[in-house]
């Protein structure tokens, strides 16, 4: 009944608060709820502070780019990882940009990055043959890295790409390792808090 009285009470907003919810709605972990109250907070905001948004969200798919080299996120060509000097003997390959910074807050890893184009979910057409793995082999010969580690989410499409990376990779003669079993079954690295995440880097295994 609540969900009910919600709908029909979002039918008599003005279409355009109607659309403004309904694009809150998509954010993730967003329910109508509380979509509605983010909108309604955004009418009281004065019209300086909303047109800066509005500029923030136009500007996004031009400033926020990413980087040429391990596809993390940036604002010029090269981002902040790859213009540092790091230990190049370990490579990282994440299926997130968003998960660099979830490993770097650990402070557990000084190696290199790579993000890959998507993980393997043939259901959703992503496939292993678009995961552009000669990238990431040609980054392994340039640095003459010793370690490559998967560190996927825990999911069946996490799994699925750990295990073709394996099978590519395994002809080079390098460690290739994973985050130690222990984070929940279905998690994002995103929402595992610091220290389990640190422990699992530090306890990662060999596949």
């Amino acid at each position: 009944m609540q969900f009910r009285y919600s709908m029909d009470m979002q039918q008599k907003y003005p279409h355009t608060l109607q659309r403004l919810i309904a694009h809150l709605r998509k954010l993730p972990s967003v329910g109508t709820r509380t979509a509605e109250r983010f909108a309604f907070d955004l009418l009281k905001w004065n019209n300086p502070a909303l047109s800066e948004l509005a500029q923030l969200l136009i500007q996004l798919p031009s400033k926020i780019i990413h980087c040429t080299t391990c596809g993390c996120l940036t604002e010029e060509g090269t981002c902040p990882f790859c213009a540092s000097s790091r230990d190049s003997a370990s490579l990282c390959v994440l299926g997130s940009p968003r998960d660099v910074y979830a490993i770097e807050e650990t402070r557990s890893f000084k190696g290199l990055y790579h993000i890959v184009e998507h993980l393997i979910s043939p259901l959703d057409g992503r496939l292993a043959s678009t995961l552009r793995v000669d990238r990431i082999i040609d980054r392994i010969q340039t640095h003459r890295t010793k370690e490559v580690i998967l560190a996927f989410d825990s999911t069946l499409e996490g799994d699925a790409t750990a295990l073709f990376l394996k099978q590519q990779l395994t002809p080079l003669s390098i460690s290739i390792t994973r985050l130690a079993f222990g984070l929940p079954i279905g998690s994002n690295l995103e929402y595992i808090d610091t220290s389990t995440l640190a422990r699992a880097l530090s306890g990662r295994q060999i596949l």
